[in-house]
């Protein structure tokens, strides 16, 4: 009788247990597609502004220039069309920027009506409303905007993407921008990454357990919590003010009016990014086991040794997928640039560490303040390169993780 009863409330309690982690099981599944069916919803909305019908009038009359269609001249008659109605300076500079005669029929045809027609974006809708309300959208330019041209427009393009800053949005494009985000990531990559690395290794291989290690470790891990604003305010304190000299060029002779140069961002986004790589390279050398130090110990070798040979080769997959991870969170950040000093209009490609600069999520923000309807199109042409750069990185994260894990287990 006990023995049944016994078997009865095993029977209960094992039922209860399945039926509380199948509810569990629902209630992360949940989470799982409202995570995706925000993604999705943020997606489609950004896809969604960056394609669609423009209605787009041409300051000058193309008929001034040429009776001909565009279509079909050839490159000396378009060279000629731009020689002949450009100013002097206006076409020095054009040659200085290009080589005119490497140029393509397209790319002629395309700066002929940039420089000379002037095209300019009246009115612009979104993909759903060209779509769906194609017949209201091309009534309602025909009413409002009578000699405006209509146009299926691509704000994310190849032109957008080798174009820079302009105040007009059809001719805006994330040259700089996208320069200005590499430079920085690069500058902060080279100094969070050595320094992170070497400063995890101290504390999981060399620090002795006791009241400095815990404090140290405390610090890092609540630095890594610190609002971004903060290191910002760090920056422009350390190395905009404080090491103007360094960071402007001036101690090796450049001529640079303050320090708010790409330097001193991508020190200011090291700074950001530096307590997060520390712990991520920490977890890793913590997946590694002991017996493989001590295994390595056994034969004579130093821990140097040990640490160079074995302990960071094994943990390199880990360390090198949270590291990329981390500069991602870093190429998408704002409020220390802007407190550092990055410009909100800039059209000067960046040439070094000491050249003034943008980022992406700058224009980004900047562009979706500005009172033209059609730069929060261009707004959302710049969210979409921004996503395909962090998920480039994440990709090459994976890419690097599976390499190096099979190197480890080979």
């Amino acid at each position: 009788m006990a023995e049944n009863n016994s078997a009865i409330a095993t029977q209960t309690g094992l039922k209860r247990r399945q039926s509380v982690s199948y509810n569990w099981s629902k209630v992360f599944l949940g989470a799982i597609l409202i995570a995706i069916l925000s993604l999705a919803v943020m997606l489609l909305n950004v896809v969604n502004d960056s394609f669609g019908y423009a209605a787009i009038e041409y300051e000058n009359d193309p008929s001034i220039y040429t009776m001909e269609p565009l279509a079909n001249l050839d490159k000396s008659q378009l060279t000629a069309l731009l020689a002949g109605n450009l100013s002097t300076y206006r076409w020095r500079t054009i040659q200085q920027n290009v080589v005119i005669g490497q140029l393509e029929v397209e790319d002629l045809r395309q700066m002929v009506v940039d420089e000379l027609f002037k095209p300019t974006v009246v009115a612009s809708y979104s993909l759903t409303s060209s779509v769906l309300k194609r017949g209201e959208v091309l009534q309602e330019i025909k009413s409002e905007y009578p000699e405006a041209s209509v146009e299926f427009y691509r704000w994310l393009d190849l032109d957008f993407l080798t174009r820079s800053m302009s105040t007009a949005p059809e001719n805006s494009g994330v040259r700089t921008a996208i320069l200005g985000s590499l430079w920085i990531i690069l500058v902060a990559s080279l100094f969070a990454i050595p320094v992170g690395t070497g400063a995890a290794i101290y504390l999981e291989e060399y620090a002795h357990p006791g009241k400095f290690r815990k404090f140290i470790q405390g610090n890092i891990d609540n630095l890594a919590g610190v609002p971004s604003i903060i290191y910002g305010i760090l920056g422009l304190a350390i190395f905009t003010r404080v090491l103007k000299p360094f960071t402007s060029g001036a101690v090796f002779g450049l001529e640079q009016s303050n320090g708010r140069t790409i330097l001193s961002a991508g020190l200011t986004i090291g700074l950001l990014l530096l307590p997060v790589v520390i712990i991520i390279t920490q977890e890793a050398l913590r997946t590694v086991p002991n017996s493989l130090r001590q295994a390595s110990y056994s034969v004579g070798a130093t821990r140097w040794q040990t640490i160079w040979y074995h302990v960071l080769p094994s943990a390199l997959p880990g360390i090198l997928t949270g590291t990329i991870l981390a500069i991602s969170r870093g190429i998408g950040e704002t409020a220390p640039l802007i407190l550092v000093g990055a410009s909100s209009f800039i059209n000067k490609d960046p040439t070094g560490i000491f050249s003034n600069f943008t980022s992406l999520p700058l224009q980004i923000y900047y562009w979706t303040q500005r009172p033209q309807d059609q730069f929060r199109n261009t707004a959302a042409a710049a969210i979409l390169v921004l996503l395909i750069m962090l998920l480039s990185l994440n990709a090459v994260a994976i890419i690097l993780r599976n390499h190096f894990s099979r190197q480890v287990r080979a």
